[in-house]
């Protein structure tokens, strides 16, 4: 799903190779892009990026799908999340590193991945290629998985315009539809992990958490680019639905 396909490789939504496969020179221990005609000057920052990212040299090794992997693997080494799932979600599973990492630590683990983008088929792994907005999703998930999910994941980021607030407001309303996909489907007691980008917007998403979860922690794994702003919202022991607090609506002053 391009709005909501794992930026793996790239930043907050982007490219998902590893640029492994464009020579490059090296210039004090730096790769350096052999040439730039037919690239625009942000690609070719993006593919040097790629080239000198020791993330992306070590998913090529170890076999994952992008350096998104490190990213789950950082937050469940520090917060658990995987531990004792037995259910689980993946929305902008392509190209698949966050399914694999799941599969990787929990082998008997059940897992459904959506997006709109093709994931290559990965053993263990059930995947629908679709909205997972669209009418009569929910069910369709529900039943390949085989009931309610213990975690539901989401590294999903709209495609980005360059402009940092729009980008920002656009990925916002992707997290607040995976949150309220998340609050639909869990079971009591799960837990859902999404990005989010910094700025600003992100206080009401927060609150909206803190009514039916338990705890909501936010975390930056160390493999997240410290240029980036992005972290991750990890909200843990989905509240049973009769138990929630009503929401407070503030009143205009008279």
């Amino acid at each position: 799903m391009t709005a909501t396909g794992r930026g793996g490789s790239g930043g907050s939504g982007g490219g998902r190779g590893s640029g492994s496969s464009t020579g490059g020179r090296s210039l004090g221990g730096r790769t350096r892009v052999k040439t730039r005609r037919g690239r625009t000057n942000s690609s070719a920052r993006w593919l040097e990026r790629q080239l000198n990212d020791p993330y992306v040299k070590r998913a090529q090794m170890e076999g994952w799908r992008a350096r998104a992997a490190f990213k789950l693997i950082e937050l469940d080494e520090r917060l658990g999340m995987l531990s004792g799932v037995d259910r689980v979600i993946d929305l902008g599973a392509a190209p698949g590193s966050w399914s694999q990492v799941v599969l990787k630590r929990r082998p008997k683990v059940k897992i459904v991945g959506i997006d709109l983008l093709e994931v290559e088929p990965l053993a263990g792994l059930t995947f629908i290629q679709g909205d997972f907005l669209a009418e009569g999703m929910d069910a369709q998930l529900l039943a390949l998985l085989g009931g309610a999910p213990d975690l539901v994941l989401s590294d999903m980021a709209a495609n980005t315009v360059g402009h940092p607030q729009t980008d920002h407001f656009r990925t916002m309303a992707l997290v607040e539809a995976a949150a309220d996909f998340a609050m639909r489907v869990l079971k009591p007691g799960g837990c859902f992990v999404a990005k989010v980008l910094g700025g600003g917007a992100e206080g009401a998403l927060v609150a909206e958490l803190k009514r039916h979860f338990e705890t909501v922690r936010h975390a930056k794994p160390p493999s997240s680019r410290k240029e980036s702003s992005e972290t991750f919202l990890v909200a843990s022991g989905l509240k049973p639905r009769g138990t929630v607090a009503p929401a407070v609506i503030d009143q205009p002053a008279d």
